[in-house]
Order: structure tokens, then C-alpha cells, then sequence
């Protein structure tokens, strides 16, 4: 059965109820808060319920921040995963260092989203029906008229949630995972071979925040815990840690850095293309289910082996030339000094499944078989083998 693989990207959705049942009725570890007076005492079963109610009512409050995502996942200096020129923030150039998102959010359709690059950024300004897009890079304004599917809706659309989910008809296809969004993909995750319970409470942007710590059960798994810091008030996400076996300091981080519930000012959602700019008019990305290229996408996604946090991805290696004619994929990666990348960078490894190279850093494992298959996976090498030894 194939299932996404890439990056997350704006929005991950999730049943609320779902994530309750999976996360709460299957009996993991409960814990009460205990280490500050200053917020009352909850189980992580309450929590969880909590910021459920939260996302099913969909009713964000306003607000304006800075979220601030910083990646370390041990990955070697490789070619190829630079992206285009003014391409912003690719899916690859977050796999390292520290990228930035400001947000100005007064409701469902009023809203402001700033990716900043080094000497460009990326701007999201929707006000009612009318969404702009505006690339400094390219010096290009782009003007969309908002679906329903965007605004909010019984039917795919947002239902308050920001950014947009996933399904939505957003046109700002972003790679970069808010808080919220991250915290969805690891509650999703949580089942009968996660751990609950509830740590410390922390201090995220100045406000004091529960935390929900979800640990695999998994020996195969690399991951020691995720950790998901609600709002004490909002019970909304404010930032997710996801912390490798053997390590003290998270390998990936989204959070909250500044944060404010202040309903921003009207003037942040109002944009006039600068002068000698570009401008088109645009239409919103249709649902990735409604396209006509959704399903071969989907295949060429691959399948996965295994579920939870032993999952892994085993895909075939992709065919150069048909990316494109200059041989990069969508992000302006170069596909072919990549995959030469990442050979050169593994070590041999062969067994009853076949033979190939492998490459293993702190949170992912990547083994690339002689027989043109890719595997990858945050579990341990062995975990991979077993998987390569699974025909179709």
C-alpha cells in the first residue's frame, strides 16, 4: 500500500477523535503533571483530549509569531540538495540549520504567512476571496482567488486550522511544518507501540506549556521521544522535539519563538505589488486526491514495510531523465549528483536479501540496493535488511 514520503509540508491532517482513540485507548503509559504549580495537574489522556476538542473546533484564536525550525539529522554534506536558486525553503534546505516562518493570523480567510530567505522571501497575504503570492526573488506577484476549499468548510477545507491542511487547495506549498502540524503527524503516529506520558513543564515564547511525551516502544526505532509542548491556556501546539536515542539535544525542532494572541492589525493583510513587479493571475493547487496525477505520484512514492515507528519506505531508485531534461526534480534538487551523493557516502553492506550500500546517521537509515531499490527508515539497519528481504 503506498503512503507519502515526502517532507512534511503545510499540514498534516488527522481525525481528532482518531488521534484519541489511537493514542489513549490502547492503553499506553499515563503520567501526571507534577513538576509546576503554575499550571493545573493533567494526565496525558486529559491532554490529548484537550488539544483534540481544540482541533476538532477549529477555532484558532488570533495571532501573531516568529516559529523558528531547526534541523541536525547527522546527514553528510551531499550534492545536489542545494534546490534552485531563489527557490526559498526547499525540502531540502531544511534538513540542516535553522529556517524561519512569520505568521499574522486574524482568521480562516485573514491571514499573513512570511518565509524569509537570505536575500528573498516568500509571502502569503490572503484577505477574504483574495490570496496573493508574492516572490521577491523572481520580483513576481501572483493574484488567486480563494476556493471554498481554502476558506474553511465541512469538506476538506481548513476548518480554522493554520496554515491551511493539506487537502486544502493552498497555493503556498511550502515544506516548512508549523507547530501544529508536526504535532499532528506524531500524535497520528502514537499507538499501541507508543509510550504516553507527560514531562516537565516548559516555557515555550514566554508562556508556561504542558508536554506530551511520546516514546517507541520499538527497539529498531532510532527515535528516543517526541516531545509536543501545548499552550497551558490555548492548549495549542507551541513546539515539537523530536529527540534521537544517545543524544541531548533535539534532532529536529519547530517551534514558537515569539508568540503573541494580540489580534494583528488590518494593514498586515493588505498588499500592493511594488512597483516594476510581475504580476499574473493564478489558480489554487487542486487536492492532491483530485488530480489527475495523484495515483502515479502515489506509486512513484513506493510502499512501505512495516507500520508505526518501524516503518520503512522502500521505493524504486527514481529514473533520472524522466525528472526532468536537466535532470533536477521539483525542488531543483539534482536528482543524478544526489543519488551519486549518497552512494559514495554509504558503505557497502550485503546479505540474504542482496547487496548494496548503506548510510546510517542519527535519525535516519538509507540503504540503496544493487537491484535499484531505495529503503529508508529512523529504525536501525537491521530493520532495513528485514525490509529488503520483503518482495512485492
Amino acid at each position: 500500500m503506498a503512503k507519502r514520503a515526502r517532507a512534511v509540508r503545510w499540514g498534516v491532517p488527522v481525525a481528532a477523535v482518531a488521534v484519541v482513540a489511537a493514542a489513549v485507548g490502547t492503553g499506553p503509559v499515563i503520567a501526571a503533571v507534577r513538576s509546576d504549580p503554575s499550571l493545573p495537574d493533567r494526565t496525558a489522556e486529559q491532554l490529548l483530549a484537550d488539544v483534540a476538542r481544540t482541533w476538532e473546533s477549529g477555532r484558532m484564536p488570533p495571532m501573531s509569531g516568529t516559529i523558528v525550525e531547526t534541523a541536525s539529522l547527522g546527514l553528510p554534506a551531499l550534492p545536489g540538495l542545494s534546490g534552485a536558486p531563489g527557490s526559498g525553503a526547499s525540502a531540502a534546505s531544511l534538513l540542516s540549520g535553522s529556517h524561519q516562518l512569520k505568521i499574522w493570523y486574524a482568521g480562516e480567510d485573514r491571514f499573513r504567512l512570511m518565509l524569509p530567505g537570505e536575500m528573498s522571501e516568500t509571502d502569503v497575504v490572503a484577505d477574504g476571496d483574495t490570496v496573493w503570492l508574492w516572490d521577491s526573488a523572481a520580483n513576481k506577484a501572483t493574484r488567486l482567488t480563494a476556493p471554498a476549499a481554502f476558506r474553511g468548510g465541512p469538506h476538506g477545507g481548513p476548518h480554522g486550522a493554520f496554515p491551511p491542511r493539506s487537502g486544502a487547495a493552498s497555493p503556498f506549498a511550502s515544506p516548512f511544518a508549523t507547530p501544529e502540524q508536526a504535532a499532528r503527524q506524531a500524535l497520528e503516529a502514537a499507538g499501541t507501540d507508543t509510550a504516553i506520558s507527560v514531562g516537565d513543564v516548559v516555557t515555550v515564547a514566554g508562556r508556561a506549556a504542558y508536554q506530551i511525551v511520546l516514546t517507541p516502544k520499538s527497539a529498531d526505532s532510532l527515535i528516543k521521544d517526541v516531545r509536543v509542548a501545548l499552550d497551558g491556556e490555548k492548549l495549542m501546539p507551541l513546539r515539537v522535539q523530536v529527540y534521537t536515542k544517545g543524544a541531548a539535544e533535539p534532532a529536529f525542532e519547530v517551534g514558537f519563538e515569539s508568540l503573541s494572541f494580540t489580534a494583528p492589525a488590518p494593514e498586515n493583510f493588505s498588499f500592493t505589488p511594488p512597483a516594476g513587479a510581475k504580476v499574473e493571475q493564478g489558480t489554487a493547487t487542486p487536492p492532491a486526491g483530485h488530480r489527475p496525477e495523484a495515483a502515479a505520484e502515489a506509486h512513484d512514492r513506493g510502499r512501505v514495510v512495516g507500520s508505526g515507528w518501524d516503518s520503512v519506505l522502500v521505493t524504486s531508485l527514481p529514473d533520472v531523465p524522466a525528472q526532468k531534461q536537466d535532470g533536477k526534480g521539483r525542488d531543483g534538487m539534482d536528482v543524478a549528483a544526489l543519488l551519486d551523493g549518497l552512494k559514495g557516502a554509504a558503505t557497502p553492506v550485503s546479505g540474504q536479501w542482496g547487496s548494496g550500500r548503506l548510510l546510517r546517521t542519527k535519525v535516519v537509515s538509507i540503504l540503496i540496493t544493487d537491484d535499484g531499490r531505495l529503503l529508508a527508515g529512523a529504525v536501525t539497519p537491521e530493520a532495513l535488511y528485514r525490509a529488503a528481504g520483503v518482495k512485492e
